[in-house]
């Protein structure tokens, strides 16, 4: 049976890169599906980039590999690429269009959605302010992540982002409701031993029940990168505002992602802008991340914790540079740190979380919760600066007060920054251990807390009541 609105073209007029240039074509649409038909019978799909003047440029999604100019007939399908979406797609893997590749069965959908998803009403967005506790103290204790928030993890090479991101995604639960979150992982160009660690890792833990699995690999065409967080998202907006899940979405690694972008505009010779990249990559990048959230009158949310490597450890590289912009804060890891030892090697002086304070306090977390985490910043930020005065003038030469301020940021990385892959810590262990660490300090040193919380939670005062 003809599909209705299909149209049929075989002038290719050229071959460049992963992208057909088509002609004499009329009613295509940007974002258009197509057929690409060889002259063998082999199929492949792609997506209109541009038209204009009767002219198409197509992205093929497998790579235009053995296309020939004649031969081959290009059908535009008048839709968009969508996606099947339905809740047995938790405990499957798939690839960069949903189709499961698990060698399980295929998934029965419950809806077909468009894979760039339907913006949301900023009016019907509800601003995000439950507390998530990740079991990580440096995350819970300094930088919280909100239920509905988009948190990014900036790593470089060779850091454990990949064991910070698993330990997060087992790890995560709403306080009250002490309801895990189903997990959407997108793999965006990595190696198979990256994919192979997150599967293990979840199939050990017994989470893979709660996770679905959308995976492009290095060596997949580069459109595919772009598709990946797409159609995780697709995924992730239906479970969250369909089914009233709460959902944590993990992308890794969005510099793939960006790397992609960069490859193709650079294949229809579009000015670059920043180290090549286009200059539509922050508008490109806040499609994704601002697919994260909670709507009114809705029970489920989308929280976001995307992961990117910054090239040589360049936290001013256009990608993060970019979305730092678009998202709310970010968790920063230091390889100082990591060579140390300590793990998560998280920087909390660079890390920031922009919802913290609203998702914080009395009847959420802990009552002196803020006044800790000020205190922690101010204290740790001290520590680090003496401890590079004591590589000049030597410990001996620093006064006593200092001294202690070192001392306070030694223990601070080793008991505080520092745990286990698979310790989870609640926030009231959190803050009972920071109160611990900072009764190295004499009282007057704490000036950032309310006294009345130095009179509860300090303790010197808690033996003695």
């Amino acid at each position: 049976m003809a599909v209705i609105g299909v149209r049929e073209y075989a002038r290719i007029s050229e071959v460049k890169g992963p992208l057909l240039v088509v002609e004499g074509v009329s009613r295509v649409a940007y974002d258009e599906i197509v057929e690409v038909e060889l002259s063998n019978g082999e199929k492949r799909r792609g997506k209109v980039l541009e038209v204009a003047y009767n002219t198409a440029v197509v992205q093929v999604l497998e790579g235009t590999t053995g296309i020939t100019l004649t031969g081959t007939t290009v059908r535009f399908l008048g839709k968009t690429l969508e996606i099947p979406v339905s809740e047995d797609m938790l405990g499957r893997i798939f690839n960069s269009l949903g189709e499961p590749v698990d060698g399980g069965p295929p998934v029965i959908p419950e809806d077909m959605r468009d894979i760039n998803g339907a913006p949301l009403n900023p009016a019907v967005r509800a601003y995000p302010s439950e507390f998530i506790q990740t079991g990580v103290s440096a995350i819970d204790g300094m930088n919280t992540l909100v239920r509905g928030q988009k948190l990014p993890i900036f790593s470089g090479s060779g850091l454990p982002h990949n064991k910070l991101a698993a330990q997060v995604a087992r790890q995560a639960t709403v306080r009250g409701e002490e309801e895990e979150f189903a997990v959407i992982f997108a793999a965006i160009g990595v190696k198979y031993d990256d994919f192979l660690f997150f599967r293990k890792f979840f199939e050990e833990t017994g989470a893979l029940s709660k996770v679905a699995m959308f995976v492009n690999l290095a060596d997949e065409p580069a459109m595919m990168r772009l598709l990946t967080p797409r159609a995780a998202l697709t995924l992730a907006e239906y479970l969250a505002f369909e089914r009233d899940m709460h959902i944590l979405v993990i992308l890794t690694d969005m510099l793939n992602y960006a790397e992609a972008l960069r490859e193709i505009s650079s294949a229809r010779e579009e000015v670059p802008g920043r180290q090549g990249y286009p200059g539509y990559m922050y508008s490109d990048l806040a499609s994704i991340y601002e697919r994260a959230g909670r709507v009114h009158g809705k029970k489920g949310s989308i929280t976001q914790m995307p992961i990117l490597t910054m090239p040589n450890d360049d936290i001013t590289h256009p990608v993060p540079d970019l979305t730092g912009y678009i998202t709310e804060g970010q968790i920063v890891l230091s390889r100082e740190l990591h060579n140390r030892g300590i793990y998560p090697p998280i920087n909390v002086l660079m890390s920031l979380s922009r919802l913290m304070k609203e998702g914080i306090g009395k009847g959420k977390t802990r009552e002196d919760h803020g006044d800790v985490s000020n205190q922690l910043y101010a204290a740790y930020s001290r520590g680090v600066e003496v401890r590079s005065l004591a590589t000049i003038v030597g410990e001996e030469s620093l006064s006593e007060v200092e001294r202690k301020y070192l001392k306070f940021a030694d223990v601070f990385e080793k008991k505080f920054l520092s745990q286990g892959e698979r310790e989870n810590r609640s926030i009231e262990e959190t803050l009972d251990t920071a109160w611990e660490i900072l009764s190295i300090l004499p009282e007057e040193e704490l000036t950032n807390i309310k006294e009345e919380y130095i009179k509860k939670y300090h303790p010197t005062y808690r033996s003695v009541s």
